[in-house]
């Protein structure tokens, strides 16, 4: 049922936009009620507004706390125009019909993100907006109503080819929308109060991914990447890229890109290579190294610049995604050569992720906060203090290993990963894995050093890494047989650190 417009109610805080929209109006004939510095800003291009207070014949008051809430705009907006009894009582009290609301409201998120000053942030909760979008969203039968600026152009596209009228589909839609934003506004006022930041995709911008986590899988991702990184080439993302790409800047966010260049490779949100060089291109063959079986098909990380001689080296092999935060002009050449690979620029220095990780499971969601540090103390419980190079090894370990799946175990040697084991049932199969692969690729173990992500239920962790050739040991311990562990390592000249931060990864 299409219904032709002949009335709107416009208040908005933001105005970009809305040019093109009230002179279409004004140009059908609408009639427009406004607000404040909307009111004005309509005025400016010469188009006639009719001030709410004249309906309400109340001002503004409270310090604009007060504007529309009144029955006379609601009753205007929420009148059912086929129902004897409320046509007959918006006629009694002089109640005018209002066929179109656009309304958003104040920008409760951007103060929020701007200020600690709650007398500020309270200002911006705003109470009339809602209540106009839910009271014209209920009512979508008679009103349309735009909740976002992102939707003036289909507006505007309706109104000129649809002669000013809109079909119950199109409110419908409008509907769902303004519900939507109301429902993410109140989320932000609740995490506001509550401390937290629980993700709701009603206010993101919606991608429809190719498929999920596997082709029979449909997936979409709220969210904008754009804040976080420039696409410099390539297809578009899919799930398992973006799964990826999280992990990835999660664990580059450990590096500080002032210090030397650390090149990670990430494969199915576990590191397979990572190392820490004087140069990016250096960074990178002893990442690759770590693993160049598992590097194929992985995503790349870096917090150095790519130059010439890396894209050179890179380009030798297949892989989805490389990240980093800045290309030369050469290199991006070399690496543009394949048209499908994904190349982003990642343009915050930090991991840009929420305080709070989210997971969805059973009938509900697990909140928790990220898992941030390394450590929460350095004890040397072992036979000896760790060596400078021992120590600087270990720091680097204990962070690979802290994104690692769980039982989770890293051997470093030279700041380079070169073994590891992650997602075993056991944490001596972890080790066991993670020696194999040292082996593997031809990795000398003697003076290497061992993080593991939790503690050792046994000192068997660390019989079998001496006997392996590794001197120096990382753990957070709290094992009622820690005593045991370090025991070994006091009779054999083992350091051991303790650090009193877990690092479970599920």
């Amino acid at each position: 049922m299409n219904k032709r417009i002949q009335s709107a109610l416009i208040s908005v805080f933001y105005k970009d936009g809305l040019e093109s929209i009230v002179k279409l109006l004004a140009s059908q004939g609408v009639t427009i009620y406004s607000t404040g510095g909307t009111q004005s800003f309509i005025e400016a291009f010469g188009i006639k507004v009719i001030p709410v207070e004249s309906l309400t014949s109340y001002p503004s008051i409270l310090g604009g706390r007060v504007k529309t809430l009144h029955p006379v705009v609601f009753g205007g907006i929420l009148g059912k125009r086929d129902d004897e009894t409320h046509r007959m009582e918006m006629e009694q009290f002089h109640i005018p019909e209002i066929d179109l609301v656009i309304v958003d409201l104040y920008p409760f998120e951007e103060t929020v993100a701007s200020t600690s000053d709650e007398k500020l942030i309270i200002e911006k909760i705003d109470i009339g907006g809602p209540s106009m979008l839910r009271a014209a969203a209920k009512n979508h039968k008679d009103v349309t109503v735009i909740a976002r600026k992102e939707d003036y152009s289909l507006l505007e596209e309706i109104l000129k080819t649809q002669n000013g009228e809109t079909s119950l589909e199109q409110r419908r839609l409008f509907a769902i929308k303004a519900f939507d934003v109301c429902t993410a506004y109140d989320t932000a006022i609740s995490n506001y109060f509550h401390h937290l930041a629980v993700i709701t995709p009603y206010n993101k911008e919606e991608k429809t991914m190719r498929y999920g986590e596997n082709p029979h899988q449909k997936a979409a991702f709220f969210g904008n990447l754009t804040e976080l990184f420039e696409q410099l080439n390539g297809k578009e993302l899919s799930y398992n890229n973006l799964v990826d790409m999280d992990a990835a800047t999660l664990l580059i966010s450990e590096f500080d890109s002032d210090t030397a260049p650390v090149f990670a490779i990430i494969k199915h949100t576990n590191v397979c290579g990572i190392a820490l060089r004087n140069t990016t291109k250096d960074a990178w063959d002893a990442a690759l190294a770590g693993d160049p079986e598992s590097a194929f098909g992985g995503v790349l990380v870096c917090n150095g610049i790519i130059d010439k001689p890396t894209a050179d080296a890179i380009n030798e092999i297949f892989f989805e995604v490389l990240i980093a935060p800045a290309f030369n002009e050469d290199a991006l050449t070399i690496l543009k050569s394949k048209k499908n690979r994904i190349l982003l620029r990642q343009k915050a220095k930090d991991k840009g992720q929420k305080e709070e990780m989210h997971r969805s499971l059973l009938n509900g969601v697990l909140i928790q906060q990220t898992d941030e540090g390394s450590y929460a103390e350095w004890k040397e419980t072992g036979a000896r203090e760790s060596s400078a190079k021992e120590k600087q090894d270990m720091v680097f370990a204990n962070i690979v290993c802290k994104h690692l799946k769980s039982n989770a175990i890293a051997l470093v040697k030279n700041n380079q990963l070169i073994g590891k084991g992650c997602g075993q049932t056991s944490r001596i199969d972890a080790l066991r894995h993670a020696v194999e692969k040292a082996k593997q690729f031809n990795f000398d173990l003697n003076g290497a050093v061992m993080a593991s992500d939790a503690f050792f239920p046994f000192d068997d962790c660390v019989r079998l890494g001496h006997e392996a050739g590794i001197t120096a040991f990382i753990q957070p311990g709290g094992s009622i047989r820690d005593k045991d562990s370090i025991e070994y390592c006091k009779a054999n000249n083992l350091a051991m650190v303790i650090t009193g931060m877990r690092h479970f990864r599920h």
